[in-house]
């Protein structure tokens, strides 16, 4: 029997990545909720370095970074491929969810944590570039993994769920039907997915997270 466990946080956009890898390759693995406030030993044993979540352990051997271990993942279990066989295609894909992870997700944590309604209003701009760029790259497609959901779909997980719950809490505009179609329609498909359905944190419970955290100031952009 194969040892897999995920050291997670329910609220991690990045831990429930690694979950729903896992899930798509049917892959059995224990669970181990962590408390971000009061950090485990075990998750300072496995995760050294940065101290955080989510940390996959697989018989005995542990890695740390979401991305890198959806990349495992796929190596690993090879059914049900998250990334491309041909190398460009593969190569394209390590970019796309780059480029999530960076520039629109980076830019998301600027927008949600900024102060000074000017400098909101330049990240905005910046953000909704990057969402135009990466709206381009759908191609009529159902999911940026084309039929089925693959890495660049995974790592854009904020943007499909969290975002919502943020914007609501928040007031803020960014992301609309008028702004964004095929970006939105691509986000009813991705939380429509069985798979993507049993790995996402309850609705309400985020909302009230977001809530006490952000507080409720109004964000209309």
């Amino acid at each position: 029997m194969e040892e897999v466990k995920l050291l997670g946080w329910w609220m991690s956009p990045f831990s429930r990545r690694v979950e729903l890898a896992l899930k798509l390759k049917g892959v059995g693995y224990e669970y181990i909720e962590q408390d971000l406030a009061n950090k485990s030993q075990l998750l300072l044993e496995y995760n050294p370095v940065h101290k955080k979540v989510p940390v996959l352990v697989h018989n005995g051997k542990t890695m740390a970074e979401s991305l890198v271990i959806l990349e495992y993942i796929d190596e690993t279990w090879p059914n049900n491929p998250i990334l491309p066989r041909n190398p460009y295609e593969k190569a394209m894909a390590r970019f796309w969810a780059q480029f999530i992870e960076e520039k629109c997700n980076g830019g998301l944590w600027k927008i949600m944590w900024c102060k000074d309604e000017e400098e909101r209003g330049r990240l905005v701009e910046e953000a909704s570039h990057c969402f135009r760029t990466l709206e381009g790259e759908l191609k009529g497609n159902k999911f940026f993994g084309g039929d089925e959901i693959g890495m660049v779909d995974i790592a854009a997980n904020f943007i499909g769920y969290w975002l919502g719950v943020v914007q609501e809490v928040s007031g803020m505009e960014l992301v609309t039907r008028d702004k964004f179609p095929v970006l939105c329609k691509w986000m009813d498909e991705f939380v429509e997915h069985s798979v993507v359905k049993e790995t996402l944190p309850p609705r309400d419970k985020l909302h009230a997270e977001f809530e006490a955290r952000l507080g409720a100031p109004s964000w209309k952009y």
